[in-house]
């Protein structure tokens, strides 16, 4: 991959999202999901930064409260300097012709009454960009840059494959010539044969426009094989966050140990598969201290009372911990 800039793109400060718990016949506020519990890290121009994590973790809230999908409880997202929280609805949409999001399930993602070339052109009629001509210049121009034929512009979303349906959320995305993609699990849905090419794809791609993405999924191989650098989040934080072959060669939170312990070609470095006691807990009531105590295999007596700062214990390697003191 070519060498990113140090510019700073985005900037993550202290995010959260919570979502009310109500009971009672006067809806009383009993407690908070703590989605999102407080996120910090950046990206920078023409960067992928990965984002992993076991379901529920909070990483599709994430990427959404970045756009103001589902609007922070607290915290700061600043865009080229500009704090996204603070944006009215003239400031998002222009942040939206910037920031573009590729949804997990691509059937969700476009709308059935919709041909293709409608889908793809839709961001461009909604921003007011062109007239009807140049749209459709631009419609057939972003087909061929994914690999459709631009005759299927024409068709209807349930005449194409899973994979293809991906490659039309791709094109419409970059319809506005975005600086920053947030891809929330784009090949998950999608069979094993088709994901190499949809990643090959965005990979080429990013390359080819300068892009910079926030790239979500469980699946540490995919992560490894698209990213720059790697957050592993955990019950709504962030416990690591370092370049992809410092988090593989090594890993320093017990959490990121046993994901990789689970990848085949990683096992034999971890010595075994390293299995979890118990479940997620639930962000309704997380565990006092640090919220992985409860399932870590190299608890400490401290872990359950206090929380662990996120430091900076090497160069760009951030770890959650109190395992490692600075």
């Amino acid at each position: 991959m070519k060498q990113m800039l140090n510019q700073k793109l985005l900037k993550i400060r202290n995010l959260k999202k919570y979502y009310p718990v109500t009971a009672g016949l006067f809806s009383r506020h009993v407690g908070d999901i703590k989605a999102v519990a407080g996120v910090t890290f950046n990206i920078s121009e023409k960067e992928i930064v990965g984002l992993v994590g076991e379901s529920g973790c909070g990483k599709s809230t994430l990427g959404k409260t970045i756009l103001r999908l589902e609007e922070p409880t607290g915290g700061e997202i600043l865009y080229k300097g500009t704090d996204v929280t603070k944006l009215d609805q003239k400031g998002l949409r222009k942040l939206r012709s910037e920031i573009q999001i590729i949804f997990q399930d691509p059937d969700a993602s476009l709308d059935p009454r919709m041909n293709v070339g409608d889908s793809i052109c839709e961001p461009m009629v909604i921003q007011n960009i062109g007239d009807e001509k140049k749209r459709m210049i631009r419609v057939v121009e972003l087909m061929e840059q994914v690999g459709l034929e631009t005759r299927q512009a024409n068709l209807y979303p349930h005449e194409f494959s899973g994979g293809q349906k991906q490659r039309i959320g791709i094109a419409r995305a970059l319809a506005m010539n975005p600086k920053l993609i947030i891809a929330d699990e784009p090949v998950s849905a999608l069979d094993v044969s088709i994901q190499a090419q949809i990643l090959n794809l965005m990979m080429d791609i990013q390359e080819r426009w300068g892009l910079a993405y926030l790239f979500i999924a469980h699946d540490l191989s995919v992560v490894k094989h698209m990213a720059h650098r790697i957050a592993v989040m955990y019950l709504g934080k962030i416990v690591e966050l370092a370049d992809k072959n410092e988090i593989f060669d090594n890993p320093l939170h017990p959490y990121t140990e046993a994901l990789l312990s689970a990848v085949p070609s990683f096992k034999s470095k971890a010595k075994g598969r390293i299995l979890l006691r118990g479940d997620v807990p639930s962000p309704l009531n997380p565990p006092p201290g640090c919220h992985f105590h409860p399932r870590c295999h190299r608890v400490l007596s401290i872990c359950n009372k206090v929380k662990p700062k996120f430091i900076e214990l090497a160069d760009g390697h951030f770890v959650s911990c109190h395992l490692y003191k600075r």
